[in-house]
């Protein structure tokens, strides 16, 4: 069965999760709620309605859920036309593909969002099967996205390596049953990640890149 790396997106193959950060944060402050930035940014990740959730608790005027999600990705959808891909990320997609890895996005990104960062990314000749937020019932870090990610391909949690830059990711992954590894462009802390179950962790796309030989993924390779 071929060898299947499933990618998260926002912070791992693009430099998004602070854009992510300041539009939630406006989005909150126009529904009355002030919210700490870093707070927000450990949420990042999360679907939309577990992030509202996570950050205001359950006691909140649900209500407004559906507002400030909308305010979000108004907020959001500004960048559209520029959204920056990591350093690497194209070069690692097309590198991991030369070497017979099937390459499948795993994201808490939807619709016309997902299409701005695919087109950032710029390597969907490379890409094989893409799992989303709208396909799923429930989100990171439940499991749910990892199993039909695999699905899509019929891969097995065996022979998949998950990479990914937060702690959501981590915590989906290894529920899964799959190897994780972690890329610390997202901003979270390496301890953080290490603690939700990463079993290596790099700097970013570039680093993963360079390090390709000796990494989890060339372990998987020769079968270690």
């Amino acid at each position: 069965m071929p060898r299947t790396v499933l990618f998260d997106v926002d912070g791992t193959l693009t430099d998004t999760n602070h854009l992510h950060v300041v539009a939630w944060w406006e989005a909150f402050r126009q529904a009355g709620h002030l919210v700490a930035m870093r707070d927000i940014h450990r949420a990042i990740g999360l679907g939309a309605a577990d992030l509202i959730s996570h950050l205001l608790g359950g006691d909140r005027d649900r209500d407004k859920d559906e507002a400030i999600g909308a305010a979000h990705d108004t907020l959001y959808g500004t960048w559209f036309d520029r959204l920056p891909a990591l350093d690497g990320a194209q070069d690692l997609l097309h590198a991991l593909a030369d070497r017979g890895w099937r390459v499948v996005l795993a994201t808490s990104a939807g619709g016309p969002e997902l299409e701005a960062l695919r087109r950032a990314i710029g390597a969907d000749d490379v890409i094989d099967g893409v799992a989303s937020a709208d396909d799923v019932a429930a989100g990171k870090p439940a499991p749910d996205l990892v199993h039909h990610a695999l699905e899509l391909v019929g891969a097995a949690v065996t022979e998949a390596v998950f990479v990914g830059d937060t702690v959501w990711d981590m915590k989906a992954a290894t529920g899964a049953g799959v190897r994780a590894v972690a890329l610390l462009s997202g901003g979270i802390p390496r301890a953080d990640l290490e603690e939700a179950g990463a079993a290596a962790v790099y700097q970013d796309p570039a680093a993963l890149l360079s390090h390709l030989e000796s990494s989890l993924l060339a372990e998987f390779e020769r079968g270690t």
